[in-house]
């Protein structure tokens, strides 16, 4: 599992002290991992909204000694039938697939499970907890908040930016917040990386989801868990991110000793309601 092609990426930029254009290079490299070994280096630097020269500085700060090396090296490592395969799907299987195997990648990822632990502590410890998701990610905060209100006390969902958005976060630390959950996915608004400046300055720790180490909002956060996103259609595609965020539900009920309880309660009074059609 730990050798699909945005792995080998992550593992090959760790330990490397990247320039935000540098990062803005990688982040665009996972995004397009599979594709990446057979892009020129011209072709790169389009996709990554940067110089061709910059392209090649990067290649020299990862060690190589230019970007055909560097190219060269992702196709040695890149297993022949992968990149043969997609041949035999058509569009809509591919993009499947390319989902498949961020499922895979994020499977890999969480056999530390640390981080999603430490993300759990601190979202139940978080007294109200802010949920916030702009725009592409409006509907993963969305889904974040409507079943983590089943077993945390106080949950608020920000999912609409302007003005008010500092306010709901000012409300939410004078309420006792201690922690903030932001899920950031691309195409990333200024007012993301805003709010969590914001939130920060404000004292909250923030906790993301994005779907790179190496994505914009990386800099304002505390904790950030990668789940790739899917490209191959004309609107990206975020299985992981959507599951990602379900695993991070469930360290944080781990975390809060009545989680069941609430639950069961949550159950009988549905059933007293007829809330669901069985």
């Amino acid at each position: 599992m730990t050798d699909s092609p945005t792995a080998r990426l992550q593992q090959l930029f760790e330990g490397h002290r990247l320039t935000p254009t540098q990062r803005r290079i990688a982040h665009c490299m996972v995004r397009r991992a599979a594709e990446v070994p057979f892009l020129s280096s011209v072709e790169l630097a389009e996709l990554a909204g940067v110089s061709q020269p910059s392209v090649t500085r990067f290649a020299v700060a990862l060690g190589f000694d230019g970007y055909p090396a560097l190219r060269r090296h992702l196709r040695e490592v890149a297993p022949a039938e992968q990149a043969l395969g997609q041949g035999e799907f058509n569009e809509y299987q591919q993009a499947v697939e390319a989902e498949i195997e961020n499922l895979r990648h994020l499977a890999a990822a969480l056999a530390d499970p640390a981080p999603v632990e430490r993300a759990g502590r601190l979202l139940a410890a978080s007294r109200p907890l802010p949920v916030l998701g702009l725009r592409a990610a409006a509907s993963q905060a969305y889904g974040f908040a409507y079943f983590a209100a089943k077993v945390h006390p106080d949950v608020r969902l920000l999912r609409e930016g302007g003005t008010m958005l500092a306010d709901r976060i000012d409300a939410a630390v004078r309420a006792g917040a201690s922690a903030l959950l932001c899920f950031a996915l691309p195409r990333y608004p200024r007012e993301v990386v805003e709010a969590l400046t914001y939130a920060r300055e404000a004292g909250l720790t923030v906790v993301t989801v994005a779907d790179s180490a190496f994505a914009p909002v990386a800099k304002v956060s505390d904790l950030l868990i990668p789940a790739a996103v899917g490209t191959g259609l004309a609107f990206d595609t975020a299985c992981a991110p959507m599951l990602l965020g379900r695993v991070l539900l469930e360290a944080m009920a781990d975390e809060l000793p009545d989680a069941q309880a609430r639950l069961e309660e949550f159950d009988t009074r549905a059933a007293e309601r007829g809330l669901f059609v069985e």
